[in-house]
């Protein structure tokens, strides 16, 4: 999106703030600005929320954190850019779960050119690696920026390979914490013509769980992921997956039936990926995209006015509403229509108490409008 209002620096903050507590992701921090008219009555609202979920403690991002926050950002060159602001990713802000808020450092004019993913195995052979190299470079060549996630193996080959033209790494971890911390060289040259971004605190260490997270900014930059090496267990089939959920053109490079680390990408083809063999046929694929213009969904606005009285979502349930709703869920994943159906609340009363759970840490999401009790 480009022409979008910029936060003031009190919204900045109340926006760290609210996505820097507990239990509050990116589809949470949208349902609650939606609800409550803006980040600062939202944060007012969360102990409450979280009290009626079955939270006895909850921690609060306080000002002097975040500002503290935004004070080491400023010190190492990094903007946190808002969602809706000009210079957020537009093709980010076309997917589900946009982060509020990305800490990037580099040259942000690369955000906004057309991307390509490259992906793959960490454990790559020297073919695969030779491939990712060319494939970037060509790509670079032909006026795409690369995007991967500076993992050792096919990512780090697609960086080094299109340093020079522009390339984006997605961080799963803070800007002070670079995992591996041997590619803390590459990263530093590759900000030289590119960017590299994470929506995590700055100095948070990565964990297994926040690397799928990181994969969805990967796909969700691009226009196409191009998936070079995957075994059929691979963390890039991850993000082939979320890619197709996207609406991105997915890539496969074909690979021996022989070779474990082609048995992912093999089996993409088999389900409809495109093949690749030279940049040729990515660019010619993504030419009628390219040439169209982007379909940018209405997110939540900056700052909403303030409301007269208090929205429905926020009315006070009754035990008997509230515990309806949640004896319908469990371990498996359940679809939120079905709690609606089931339980005979309205899709708002029922949105509402999965915000409790959720903020309570007793909800897990999982893709397409699926919930379960953690």
């Amino acid at each position: 999106m480009t022409g979008g209002a910029r936060l003031t620096e009190e919204q900045r903050l109340d926006w760290l703030r609210l996505i820097r507590s507990d239990n509050v992701g990116p589809r949470t921090f949208r349902d609650l600005v939606n609800t409550y008219g803006g980040a600062r009555a939202a944060l007012d609202a969360l102990p409450r929320l979280a009290r009626r979920g079955g939270a006895t403690r909850t921690h609060i991002c306080s000002p002097e954190e975040a500002q503290a926050e935004l004070k080491a950002a400023r010190t190492r060159g990094i903007a946190m850019l808002a969602l809706g602001e000009p210079d957020y990713p537009a093709r980010l802000q076309t997917i589900d779960d946009p982060p509020p808020l990305i800490a990037t450092r580099g040259h942000l004019a690369i955000l906004n050119r057309p991307l390509v993913a490259i992906v793959g195995s960490r454990n790559a052979s020297a073919a695969g690696i030779k491939f990712a190299q060319t494939l970037a470079r060509d790509l670079g060549a032909a006026g795409f920026g690369i995007v991967s996630g500076l993992a050792r193996g096919i990512d780090a080959a697609a960086h080094r390979a299109s340093c020079e033209t522009g390339t984006i790494a997605v961080l799963a971890g803070g800007h002070d914490r670079i995992y591996p911390p041997d590619h803390v060289e590459l990263l530093e040259a590759l900000l030289t013509a590119g960017a590299a971004m994470s929506e995590m605190p700055l100095t948070w260490e990565p964990r297994a769980r926040d690397f799928p997270r990181r994969n969805r900014l990967i796909s969700g930059l691009a226009f196409g992921v191009v998936i070079v090496e995957a075994a059929r267990r691979s963390g890039s089939l991850i993000t082939a997956r979320l890619a197709g959920e996207q609406g991105r053109e997915v890539f496969a490079v074909p690979g021996s039936p022989l070779d474990p680390r082609a048995e992912g990408t093999n089996g993409l083809l088999k389900q409809g990926a495109t093949l690749v063999t030279e940049a040729a046929d990515v660019i010619e694929a993504l030419q009628p995209i390219l040439g169209r213009g982007l379909d940018i969904p209405p997110h939540e606005p900056i700052e909403e006015p303030a409301q007269d009285e208090p929205l429905p979502l926020d009315r006070e349930l009754g035990d008997d509403e509230r515990s309806r709703i949640v004896a319908l869920l469990g371990p498996s994943p359940t679809a939120i229509d079905d709690l609606v159906r089931l339980s005979g609340a309205t899709p708002a009363i029922v949105r509402m108490v999965l915000l409790e759970l959720e903020l309570a840490g007793r909800l897990e999401r999982h893709g397409a409008a699926l919930v379960s009790l953690v």
